[in-house]
């Protein structure tokens, strides 16, 4: 089943994709377990086996449109307990897994309201997992019962006769939750169709005869399942699968992959590759070919070329060509990729004037002190995007404001949530029928020549003496400090009356920066991360709190929380390491 570099068009749904694979007996998925041997699933015992467990799950007492939660840490068995679940009009709810008691209680929380939200009607984990998550049930009016991948295998060959159409629900894809409580996306089978076509074909130009995609990326978020499962069935790409938490021990692990199975695609958000190149040693990379790789994506998480840079000398022995680069955008509202880069350009950036910026102005500079930003490319085919302001007008080049987006990729909503569906997915003032509803995406950025640049997010801009701030900035050049642990920075504003204290209405908006270190060190994070508050941003913080190790709150994909770190500060519970204040009088809250 190899087709032509230049075929465009993708399949109508995800089931009549993996069925148009279904003579394929020779590629298809590998999944590398922990202990490092891997399983080949072909195309044609993917499709097998999703009818299959498709048919047993029907069997089980569940039927179209019902909702079924996925824990499932092993990438084989999600991929194919997935599969069938959508081969049977079942609509999947991926959750992350967990393998330890650590946590339990917020993990418990986590699971449990998503589990509600969605109206999950039953929940598939395996015996592994199961201990984790039974007393899930308890908590879950609709939950009716919980049981384990065992007992969907195995069995006659089975044919299911279930119309999937492309208006159909695909899954919904929880958000992870870096700004608020997560959120249920509806992804039709149209959605993925259309942005499969629009990511793999017209971004990465994909050729089925000679690409093989390599990914670590979490299965239970849309970059790792959309991008690496959902996308390379479309369009017929064999991929290899790795334990997330082998790359997070041993982040070689993927490069070894790429190198042994002649990976030519892979993805990663932005920290991936400043940990390899800085956890990478010299004398690792000896015996690595990566000259395979045409296509290393970047995304999730704001880009920053210095990481990417970083990572391009690193591997530069390797015959990794830093040209493979290709930043992106997108969010699991747009299904998954809005923006991509040109193929084979690298990362180009955009100087700007930091002190224009805080007054919303992208002016070009040449300066010392000028500040970076990642080109993230221009939309799709059939796809748009603009930057408009607070009323919702179209921004003309280099005025910053929130991005929008429309186009086939654009989700219906939110499910079971009607009013923030209509506050997120809305026509713009004066363009278009009321039914013509563009993704609000929450994001700041800038166009230039249809070039799009993103700043950081609506909510989240620290306004100080008039003057915006991005959080993202800030949190980026401390975690370049040495004294401090990049990932583990999180900064936002509060309001500090006249007395010095934090307040929940009035005063003046001020920073506050918290990071994780050690009690011992305490005293010269404070010191170092103010100096460098002051030195690149003109601010100096009302505070630098120092918390615990691994203490403060994150995603499921291990991203900080900035809007719960900023709750838990205010609610004073954060765990610190040493309490230290910038201003000489105690903050508290009143």
């Amino acid at each position: 089943m190899h087709d032509s570099k230049d075929q465009r068009r993708v399949a109508g749904t995800l089931v009549d994709a993996v069925r148009a694979l279904a003579e394929d007996s020779a590629r298809g998925f590998v999944f590398v377990r922990p202990d490092g041997t891997e399983r080949m699933c072909s195309f044609r015992d993917i499709g097998v086996e999703a009818e299959r467990r498709g048919a047993n799950l029907l069997a089980r007492g569940l039927k179209r449109g019902d909702r079924l939660a996925l824990v499932i840490p092993d990438g084989d068995e999600f991929v194919l307990s997935f599969l069938g679940a959508i081969f049977a009009g079942i609509v999947p709810v991926p959750l992350v897994p967990q393998l330890s008691f650590k946590n339990v209680e917020s993990y418990h929380q986590t699971i449990s309201h998503i589990a509600r939200a969605s109206g999950a009607a039953m929940l598939l984990t395996t015996a592994a997992t199961r201990p984790y998550v039974d007393r899930v049930i308890d908590r879950v009016e609709t939950l009716r019962s919980i049981f384990t991948v065992d007992e969907i295998v195995g069995g006659g060959p089975s044919a299911l006769d279930v119309r999937i159409r492309p208006e159909d629900v695909a899954f919904l894809q929880f958000t992870s939750g870096s700004t608020s409580r997560p959120k249920g996306v509806v992804v039709t089978h149209a959605n993925l169709a259309a942005n499969s076509e629009a990511f793999m074909v017209d971004g990465l130009s994909r050729d089925s005869r000679t690409d093989k995609g390599v990914s670590w990326l979490p299965l239970f978020h849309d970059m790792g399942l959309i991008g690496f499962v959902v996308g390379p069935l479309f369009t017929n790409v064999p991929c290899v699968f790795l334990p997330t938490a082998s790359f997070v021990r041993a982040p070689r692990i993927w490069l070894d992959k790429i190198h042994a199975h002649r990976g030519t695609i892979t993805y990663a958000p932005n920290f991936a590759y400043a940990l390899v190149a800085k956890r990478l040693k010299e004398k690792e990379v000896e015996g690595l070919d990566l000259s395979c790789v045409r296509v290393a994506g970047c995304g999730a998480e704001p880009i920053q070329a210095k990481a990417l840079r970083d990572f391009a000398q690193r591997l530069a022995p390797a015959g990794f060509d830093s040209r493979a680069f290709l930043p992106s955008y997108g969010m699991a509202e747009a299904t998954l990729a809005i923006t991509f880069a040109p193929r084979g350009q690298g990362v180009r950036t955009d100087r700007i004037d930091p002190k224009a910026l805080t007054a919303a102005a992208a002016s070009p500079s040449v300066a010392d002190d000028a500040m970076e930003l990642v080109d993230c490319g221009k939309p799709f085919p059939k796809h748009e995007v603009a930057v408009v302001d607070s009323e919702g007008r179209r921004l003309p080049d280099r005025q910053v404001g929130q991005i929008v987006a429309r186009g086939p990729s654009i989700t219906p909503g939110y499910f079971n949530d009607p009013d923030l569906t209509a506050q997120t997915y809305r026509p713009l003032p004066g363009d278009g029928a009321a039914e013509d509803r563009w993704l609000h995406t929450g994001d700041l950025g800038y166009l230039v020549d249809g070039r799009l640049f993103v700043c950081g997010r609506v909510k989240d801009i620290i306004i100080v003496r008039g003057r915006n701030y991005y959080p993202t900035d800030i949190e980026w050049a401390i975690g370049e400090l040495p004294t401090v642990r990049r990932g583990s920075v999180v900064a936002f504003g509060v309001s500090v009356d006249s007395r010095g204290w934090v307040a929940d209405v009035g005063g003046d908006e001020q920073l506050v920066i918290c990071c994780e270190g050690a009690a011992s060190e305490a005293e010269t994070i404070r010191e170092s991360v103010s100096a460098c508050a002051v030195a690149q941003f003109g601010l100096t913080p009302h505070e630098v709190v120092v918390a615990q190790l691994a203490s403060l709150p994150r995603t499921s994909s291990g991203k900080p929380q900035r809007r719960k770190t900023r709750q838990m500060y205010l609610e004073g519970t954060l765990a610190r390491a040493r309490s230290v204040h910038a201003s000489p009088v105690p903050t508290d809250v009143t």
